[in-house]
């Protein structure tokens, strides 16, 4: 069970989580008479929003897209399926808005024909949850419970936290059966000065980096050198992790069943190995383990 974790690392060990904050980032908006449906993905560096827009072909650069609580928004540029938007808010102005007038984007597994629940907004945030901005939560984050944390904290097992904003890219499956053909959406991450320095120590004095998550150890794997030392960070990561890749930072990673077919999969068989990844699945199904956002989690040893 998850409540044992402590009795299965060891003093001197860190535990690395993702502290991005779910934001309701589901918006339901009008060109004109024409419904447009918009999905934030993540801030762009001139201030504007990429996103995912149903009926995107629609749309045209300097169209003004107008949403509920006073919220509007210019559509900058359009490529495919995403547009780049110019919201008529920002700071806590425009995270109000979002609040009054956009909803959770939870998973297309969990079905909600009403739209997301009151306990979905509560549930659907991880214990660490800090920083606003993620459109997915980082979900083996949701295990956890203060209870937990002090359990690991009392057998001598130290935390740190960094922050990856999980886009919506997380939620489109694999298109093609070239894997070197799929195109990872880049996503926000930020490891700080204290945070770089929190974990190095540990592993310095011998003792294992433990990622929670596969935006954790993304996130880790961007920041750390070919020297497995981890340094700060600020900026987006496109990091598509394939079997082959060689690690630098995690020693082990707690994260939840994934989607077959998936990018997630395809990280999991490079950290475990493949052969050990799909007895681990097939053990799972025959035992009815739970997969998915609210499901059952494993902890990998790196192979």
């Amino acid at each position: 069970m998850v409540r044992d974790l402590p009795s299965l690392l060891r003093r001197g060990d860190i535990l690395v989580s993702n502290d991005t904050r779910v934001i309701p980032a589901q918006l339901e908006g009008r060109r004109g008479m024409a419904r447009v449906g918009i999905t934030l993905d993540r801030p762009l560096p001139d201030g504007t929003w990429h996103a995912l827009a149903r009926n995107a072909r629609r749309l045209r650069p300097g169209d003004v897209l107008a949403f509920p609580a006073g919220l509007s928004a210019e559509v900058r540029a359009c490529e495919g399926g995403s547009v780049a938007l110019a919201f008529n808010q920002e700071g806590e102005a425009f995270a109000a808005a979002l609040r009054e007038a956009a909803v959770l984007a939870l998973p297309p597994y969990i079905v909600r024909p009403d739209g997301p629940s009151a306990a979905d907004a509560s549930d659907y945030q991880t214990v660490f949850a800090r920083e606003d901005g993620a459109v997915a939560a980082p979900t083996a984050g949701l295990h956890f419970t203060p209870s937990l944390l002090a359990a690991l904290e009392a057998a001598g097992i130290a935390s740190a936290t960094i922050t990856l904003h999980v886009g919506a890219g997380t939620f489109l499956p694999m298109r093609h059966d070239d894997v070197s053909r799929h195109q990872i959406h880049a996503e926000r991450g930020v490891v700080t000065p204290a945070q770089a320095a929190a974990i190095n120590a540990a592993r310095e004095t011998g003792g294992r980096i433990v990622a929670i998550g596969t935006t954790t150890l993304r996130l880790l794997e961007t920041a750390t050198g070919a020297d497995g030392v981890v340094r700060p960070f600020e900026g987006d990561t496109d990091l598509f992790i394939l079997p082959g890749h060689a690690f630098r930072s995690a020693d082990l990673l707690m994260t939840n069943f994934h989607l077959p077919r998936s990018t997630l999969f395809m990280l999991v068989c490079a950290f475990a190995g493949h052969d050990r990844m799909r007895a681990a699945y097939a053990h799972a199904v025959a035992t009815g383990y739970r997969f998915y956002s609210y499901g059952d989690a494993t902890l990998l040893e790196r192979a």
